[in-house]
C-alpha cells in the first residue's frame, strides 16, 4: 500500500469515528493497567464484566495490594488464565506501591519491569492513560495490517515497527484503535465483512468476502 493510500485510509477510519476509545471500562491508569492485563487471551466483555466488583473492592494500587490471590481471583474466576492473572495483578500492584508510590508509571521500560506486563499491555497504558502514540499489536491489529498491506509479518514486534513507520503522524495516536476496532467488527478472522468496509477499494487482500444471501419468507433467495 503506498503512503497516499495510507493517508486516505486512515482519514476515512478516522471520519468514521473520529474518538475512538478503548471498550475497557476503568477510571484511571491502574484500573486501566489491571483491565489490560485481564484482557490478555480473553474478550474485553468479559474483563467488563467481572472488574466493576474487583474495583469497588479495591479501586487503587494500595488496596489491591493487600488482597491475596484467592481474592482477586474470586472477583475474576469467569476470565481465561484467572489464577495465573490474579497472582500478577497483586504482584503489579505491590509493585506499584513499593516502587512507585501506588502510581502507574508512564515509562515504556518501569511499566514492562511490573508482573505480568508485556510490550502490548505497556503500548496500551501509555496510549491511552498517557497519550503517548504508541502501537499495540493484538491479533486484529496482527490480521488487518497484514490484510491491508501495511506489514508483512506474524510477528507482533515487527508488525508494530512497520505500523511506526508507515501510519501517518496526524493518525499516530488514534491508529491501534481503529484497526482493533476495524478488525473486531469489520475485518474479522473468519468471515470479514467486507461489504460493509470503508477500505474494500485500498485493500489487497485477495479473499472479499460478498454481501450474505438474504432469506424471503417463503425460504428462498431474496433478491
Amino acid at each position: 500500500m503506498k503512503a497516499a493510500q495510507v493517508e486516505i485510509m486512515f482519514a476515512r477510519l478516522r471520519a468514521a469515528n473520529p474518538q475512538p476509545v478503548s471498550e475497557l471500562h476503568y477510571r484511571n491508569p491502574f484500573e486501566l493497567l489491571v483491565a489490560v492485563v485481564l484482557s490478555a487471551q480473553a474478550t474485553d466483555a468479559s474483563v467488563n464484566k467481572a472488574t466493576p466488583a474487583l474495583f469497588a473492592r479495591a479501586p487503587t494500587a494500595q488496596a489491591m495490594a493487600q488482597l491475596d490471590e484467592e481474592e482477586v481471583a474470586a472477583f475474576i474466576r469467569t476470565i481465561g488464565l484467572y489464577r495465573t492473572k490474579a497472582r500478577n495483578v497483586v504482584a503489579l500492584s505491590r509493585a506499584l506501591v513499593e516502587q512507585h508510590g501506588g502510581r502507574v508509571p508512564s515509562s515504556r521500560e518501569a511499566l514492562e519491569a511490573l508482573p505480568g506486563v508485556g510490550r502490548k499491555t505497556a503500548n496500551v497504558v501509555l496510549n491511552v492513560a498517557f497519550g503517548q502514540p504508541t502501537l499495540a499489536v493484538d491479533t486484529h491489529v496482527l490480521r488487518v495490517a497484514n490484510r491491508l498491506g501495511l506489514a508483512r509479518s506474524d510477528k507482533p514486534l515487527e508488525v508494530e515497527k512497520a505500523l511506526l513507520k508507515r501510519v501517518p503522524a496526524a493518525y499516530a495516536h488514534d491508529a491501534h484503535h481503529w484497526l482493533i476496532l476495524h478488525g473486531r467488527y469489520v475485518c474479522k478472522a473468519r468471515q470479514p465483512e467486507c461489504w460493509r468496509c470503508a477500505l474494500t477499494d485500498l485493500c489487497p487482500y485477495p479473499s472479499k468476502t460478498p454481501l450474505p444471501t438474504r432469506k424471503s419468507p417463503t425460504g428462498s433467495a431474496a433478491p
